[in-house]
């Protein structure tokens, strides 16, 4: 019988570099949820990803840099989500209660996403320069529901004398609240919290 010799694949210097990257800042990540902002040192996070600290210097230039990174990764990683649940193929109050109920059974497992909030507690504490991207990253979400409310209203599922703008800003600073919260009480149990604020917004928000 003749045996194929699998030749193994090469891969690019992009592919690399994506890789590390990716490891890199899901390393920083970890030490932020664990450990706070300031655990999340260079040296720190190239040990934790079996890295350099000088990679992570070339990388990312600078702190300014890592952090800006980070919070493209954890937003990119919460469209995804999103994405996969398919909120397009579902009326516009369904889609916002997904989205919510996507949201908080992430926030109760995932600890780069409560590292996002990490940042975020100390970048308006320290009136920071990151409260722009924070900012556009929330615009981002805000613009998302938005949308979903008035397709609802389109759709008749949702109440017509809603404002839509105050609607969504009002689930983004929901979820907002509870992540914050779950910082100050890490030990908060996350699942009666997420039933009840989809029984609430579905009674506010149902035509």
């Amino acid at each position: 019988m003749t045996s194929v010799l699998k030749v193994p694949v090469r891969r690019t210097q992009s592919d690399r570099r994506q890789q590390s990257e990716a490891e890199l800042l899901r390393a920083a990540a970890e030490l932020i949820a664990e450990q706070g902002v300031a655990a999340a040192t260079f040296e720190n996070i190239g040990l934790r990803a079996g890295y350099s600290r000088g990679l992570v210097t070339q990388r990312f230039g600078s702190k300014q840099g890592l952090i800006e990174a980070l919070i493209g990764r954890l937003q990119a990683r919460l469209r995804s989500l999103l994405d996969d649940r398919q909120l397009d193929t579902l009326d516009g109050l369904e889609a916002i209660l997904a989205f919510v109920d996507i949201f908080l059974r992430t926030l109760a497992d995932d600890g780069e996403l409560r590292a996002y909030f990490v940042l975020m507690s100390g970048a308006v504490a320290e009136v920071s320069g990151l409260r722009g991207p924070f900012a556009a990253a929330h615009r981002e979400v805000e613009v998302r529901l938005e949308g979903l409310v008035l397709r609802g209203q389109a759709e008749g599922v949702i109440r017509v004398g809603l404002n839509p703008d105050a609607t969504a800003l009002i689930v983004g600073s929901l979820l907002l609240g509870l992540s914050t919260q779950l910082l100050v009480d890490p030990g908060m149990d996350l699942e009666p919290i997420r039933e009840t604020s989809l029984a609430a917004l579905r009674a506010s928000f149902a035509a």
